[in-house]
């Protein structure tokens, strides 16, 4: 055995030297083809880079090009100036920036207008790319190099072009220096890459030398071997785990880019959370019945954001939906135990209605919720309401709907999804009820920031209760910064800042951004006629000539939409552009909305008045520049108005979201059309191709519906193109997919505490 020992040390101490001498060779070797391989990418890269940075500096100065006609385009625009006046000096004081040239106007094919002093006496208009359609041009003139932008542009009654032109002197200049650089950055990379190879090599020589040693020792020790006889070295086990390593991480990086699905939350629900039990709670329900006058009952789907974000997840994950039976013949359609399958085609899950009377609904709705909690939250300038026996009925509903949760479960632990600010109690009642559930909390609204919150005099019962929660998600991050700050200030509590949670009485809730979106592709998309079928029904049927320019809002009544302040921006439109007039229609499809309460009734009134002012101002005998329409809209109307449209506004005043912008941009496939969404919407986080506006100035939201009617179609194309591929890739799916990942991310770590615990 001795013997066997020492030959088999000896015979690897052999195998060593031979494996180092090759391996130093190899060095040696590969040093040369490393340097060969350098020089020839020198010699490659150099001109490489002259041309990148060329190009690079050229589109550069399209863009600044372009940006100088626009802004050219603009004031002529807005001083009306008339083709007799003279745009010289305007066009000097331009030309002051050091790398424009000059500017210039050609009134037709060969004559030059108001050009300045730096204009090149051999430019000739009929020289150039004279078109309907942006052009550009290089050309060189006394031994200038010189960008020519051409960009067709009326003054007055006078079709011409603009010309700006740019020294590319510069360009040259940069693009020697680009060589240079070059150069010399690859010579100092291959030296640094020949002395990090060198020294990479020598230490993997050594260690390939150590560890056939190691091994050939083993062997002759008679290390156990693994399958297939081959014997495991420490270099063998750290690959492996290494590999192990990289396919878990590039299984995540996978995940990042999934297009989600119907299909594809199915499969997570099956994969991640098997055999999960969901249930929904929320205030409004998907499906309501009412009795018409004529006495029969009629299927109605509500106009709610929530709705139409829920529902297609719902009819994908199953389970119960469990809400406030509000329909006039709601109790007639449900069985004996109040539930309801749904979709009343192809039921998926099941509806769960509960009764409230008349006195529940008024304090707990209309009162706490709407008249206290909506203008608190949304800083809409409306003066909340908080009364105590308002928010007794609040909290009183907000047991009924534990107890319901807790009759409807049918396991220890459920994943309960709690929806918005009517249940800012529940979470913490269902805790107390079922501790190992998994609820779920997203609240659709604003959250305000700390000092505004603490108006409200149950602050500390209303965090309290959120915290229940395992997960508390809002639209975006600002909105979860506020919510950290309010419970910072009100409650006794742990808040660990960096991985977002709040832990109170030894139990955590996550804080997360979910912004909310729509499905993809929407459902009511596959029932709708071609574009331009759809313009011209809804034409039609508003009496409108095919000729006028369609411009559409679509909400329910409510102060935080901005329905008035839009209505003044049309009006601040024909006033600074009469020409407008007898050519544009904006309608405002408008759903009435807790027509209880003083204070949508008064918007109502209010908007009425306010349309009826604008349209005796400005309209004709044969056309109102205002329509209100007052009544509600199903979805195949609201998408065939988005159809038809060629401008929405979104002018939100405070809002969650704002699934409106969402669906307009959905409903586009034409891609045409222009969006004007206010900047205090979420979505303007997302939707960042949109015109955004503040809907407080009046004279920049007309400014922004000016823009709009005149957008050419490719810009428009642009803009849609980038914003659908964002409602595409975030879709309804996602966001439901994003908060189930952390579910099953919480419920894994349960587990495993548990496991330890025990």
């Amino acid at each position: 055995m001795n013997g066997a020992r020492f030959d088999g040390g000896a015979a690897a101490n052999g195998l060593g030297a031979r494996l180092g001498r090759l391996l130093r060779i190899g060095l040696v070797r590969y040093a040369l083809a490393l340097a060969g391989f350098c020089l020839v990418l020198v010699l490659a890269l150099a001109p490489l880079a002259s041309v990148l940075v060329e190009g690079w500096a050229r589109q550069d100065v399209d863009l600044r090009s372009r940006l100088v006609h626009r802004s050219v385009r603009e004031r002529v625009a807005s001083l009306e100036v008339g083709g007799d006046a003279d745009l010289t000096p305007f066009f000097e004081h331009l030309a002051a920036d050091e790398r424009l040239l000059a500017l210039g106007y050609c009134a037709d094919e060969k004559t030059l207008r108001f050009a300045t002093r730096l204009m090149p006496p051999a430019l000739d208009c009929a020289g150039l790319p004279l078109r309907r359609t942006d052009a550009t041009a290089v050309r060189r003139y006394a031994g200038v190099h010189v960008h020519v932008g051409v960009y067709p542009m009326r003054l007055g009654p006078v079709d011409g072009h603009l010309l700006v032109l740019h020294d590319l002197a510069y360009v040259d200049e940069r693009a020697a220096t680009a060589r240079i650089y070059t150069i010399l950055a690859l010579a100092s990379a291959v030296v640094g890459l020949g002395l990090a190879a060198a020294g990479v090599v020598f230490v993997v020589v050594r260690r390939w030398t150590r560890l056939l040693m190691v091994t050939a020792t083993r062997v002759d020790l008679a290390a156990p071997p693994v399958a297939g006889g081959r014997p495991v070295s420490p270099f063998s086990r750290e690959f492996r785990a290494l590999v192990r390593e990289l396919r878990t991480e590039k299984k995540a990086a996978d995940g990042i880019h999934v297009d989600w699905s119907p299909d594809t939350l199915r499969r997570l629900l099956t994969e991640e959370l098997p055999g999960v039990e969901v249930l929904v709670v929320s205030n409004r329900e998907p499906y309501i019945h009412d009795r018409t006058e004529a006495g029969e009952i009629e299927l109605k789907l509500p106009a709610s954001g929530l709705v139409a974000a829920l529902e297609p997840v719902m009819r994908t994950c199953g389970g119960t939906w469990i809400a406030h039976g509000s329909g006039s013949a709601d109790r007639e359609t449900v069985d004996e135990t109040d539930r309801l399958r749904v979709p009343p085609a192809a039921p998926d899950y099941t509806l769960r209605r509960v009764w409230l009377d008349d006195d529940e609904v008024e304090g707990y709705y209309y009162g706490f919720a709407n008249e206290g909690l909506w203008p608190l939250c949304h800083i809409a300038f409306v003066r909340p309401a908080f009364r105590a026996r308002d928010f007794e009925r609040y909290r009183a509903v907000n047991e009924r709907f534990a107890e319901m949760v807790v009759a409807e479960a049918g396991r220890d632990d459920p994943i309960v999804l709690v929806q918005d600010y009517h249940f800012a109690l529940l979470p913490r009642m269902i805790r107390r009820r079922l501790p190992k559930a998994t609820i779920v909390t997203f609240w659709h609204i604003p959250w305000p920031n700390a000092e505004t919150f603490g108006i409200c005099p149950w602050r500390e019962e209303i965090i309290d209760g959120l915290l229940g929660s395992s997960i508390l998600g809002f639209h975006t991050r600002q909105h979860c910064n506020n919510f950290i700050e309010a419970t910072d200030r009100f409650i006794e509590s742990r808040i660990d800042r960096e991985h977002d949670s709040v832990t109170l009485a030894g139990h955590d809730t996550l804080i997360r951004p979910y912004p909310i979106s729509i499905e993809w592709p929407p459902a009511a998309l596959a029932a709708q006629r071609s574009i331009a079928e759809c313009r011209e029904a809804v034409r039609a049927r508003l009496g409108l000539p095919q000729r006028i320019r369609l411009a559409v809002g679509i909400e329910r009544f409510d102060y935080t939409k901005g329905i008035l302040d839009r209505m003044a921006a049309v009006d601040e439109l024909l006033v600074r552009h009469p020409d407008w007039r007898e050519k544009v229609v904006f309608v405002q499809a408008a759903a009435p909305s807790r027509s209880t309460l003083e204070a949508y009734r008064s918007l109502q009134a209010e908007a009425i008045r306010l349309a009826a002012e604008i349209n005796a101002r400005h309209g004709t005998g044969t056309w109102q520049p205002i329509r209100l329409v007052i009544r509600h809209h199903d979805q195949s109307e609201v998408y065939e108005l988005f159809r038809a449209a060629d401008v929405c506004v979104v002018s939100s005043l405070h809002d969650g979201m704002n699934l409106v912008a969402k669906e307009f941009v959905a409903a586009r496939d034409d891609e045409r059309g222009v969006l004007v969404l206010s900047s205090f919407a979420g979505a303007s986080r997302e939707l960042s191709e949109a015109l955004i506006v503040n809907p407080y100035d009046t004279c920049a939201m007309a400014a922004a519906l000016a823009a709009a009617l005149t957008m050419p179609e490719d810009e428009q194309r642009d803009r849609l193109v980038l914003m659908r591929e964002v409602v595409r890739q975030r879709n309804v799916h996602r966001w439901a997919a994003q908060m189930l990942l952390d579910v099953a991310r919480i419920r894994k770590r349960e587990r495993i505490h548990g496991r330890g615990a025990a």
